[in-house]
């Protein structure tokens, strides 16, 4: 992409921007994070505050995650910085459709021509633009940039581009069609298996009750059950700080297998039961 066409991006961004409603994080969500290596062919091109991870082969990419609309002048500077080009990417997916990690998609599916998966409800909402009525942060939700073609994944299914193959899993809790991904990747002859796991924290709009949803409590327990039994070397979140994604790379500095943590997506498991437990009982008190 040439500087002059960034630039005109950046000011288009910055004018839909201004038709959203406010957004009191996006600024710190949005800040600056340089590229970098994970692990084999799987490459962090995200901002500071929200994930977007590109995993990369000779014949084709996949990339997780669209972040903030606002976000893809910085993720297309740090797929380029990494020696990638943005139309080499094949496949786009996404965690879950809220505007912070889907907001991006169909201007990265524009400037790529990638196919874009997700999973059904997920699908649903891409294609409108709007966020669904049974969504726990339905009220107040800011839109997106609706896709023009999304196709369908299915729990366990296998998505490729060139060389590069990830797998869906299911993962309702945030949101009913919040969507977690698995590969491999490798160096030399280790492979590790790395996990892209959604969001499961129980945030909604002002009203909403968990407690009155059992179809979304039941998917919360069936999501925990997927973290705890997951082969899982390497854990990266729609949230880097949810997985300490930043912390397991400083420390790599002096300890190059820092960012390998097995027990990693138990302990998120723990961690976004015991909070759903709290809102539960903050419910029951009400």
């Amino acid at each position: 992409m040439r500087f002059g066409a960034l630039i005109l991006l950046v000011a288009a961004f910055a004018t839909a921007q201004d038709r959203q409603p406010a957004c009191k994080n996006c600024a710190e969500w949005n800040i600056a994070q340089k590229p970098f290596k994970i692990y084999g062919n799987s490459y962090y091109v995200g901002t500071h505050g929200l994930g977007s991870v590109l995993i990369a082969s000779t014949a084709g990419h996949v990339l997780i995650d669209g972040a903030l609309p606002e976000s893809v002048p910085q993720i297309v500077a740090n797929i380029k910085a990494l020696g990638f080009r943005v139309e080499d990417i094949r496949v786009i997916v996404n965690s879950h459709v809220h505007f912070d990690h889907a907001g991006g998609i169909a201007e990265l599916q524009k400037l790529s021509g990638a196919r874009v998966v997700a999973s059904k409800w997920s699908a649903d909402v891409l294609k409108k633009g709007t966020m669904a009525r049974d969504d726990p942060q339905f009220i107040g939700s800011r839109p997106i940039a609706p896709v023009a073609k999304v196709e369908t994944v299915r729990d366990r299914e296998t998505l490729s581009a060139g060389a590069v193959t990830i797998t869906a899993h299911l993962t309702p809790g945030h949101t009913p069609g919040g969507t977690s991904w698995t590969w491999q990747s490798c160096e030399n002859s280790r492979c590790l298996n790395l996990v892209y796991a959604d969001s499961l924290t129980p945030v909604s709009s002002d009203g909403y009750l968990f407690s009155k949803n059992k179809d979304l409590l039941d998917g919360f327990e069936e999501s925990y059950g997927f973290l705890n039994k997951t082969p899982c070397d390497i854990l990266i979140t729609p949230h880097p700080s949810f997985s300490k994604l930043f912390e397991r790379l400083e420390a790599r500095a002096s300890k190059p297998n820092a960012m390998v943590d097995t027990n990693a997506c138990i302990a998120l498991s723990t961690d976004m039961h015991d909070r759903l437990k709290a809102r539960l009982a903050t419910e029951r008190g009400q």
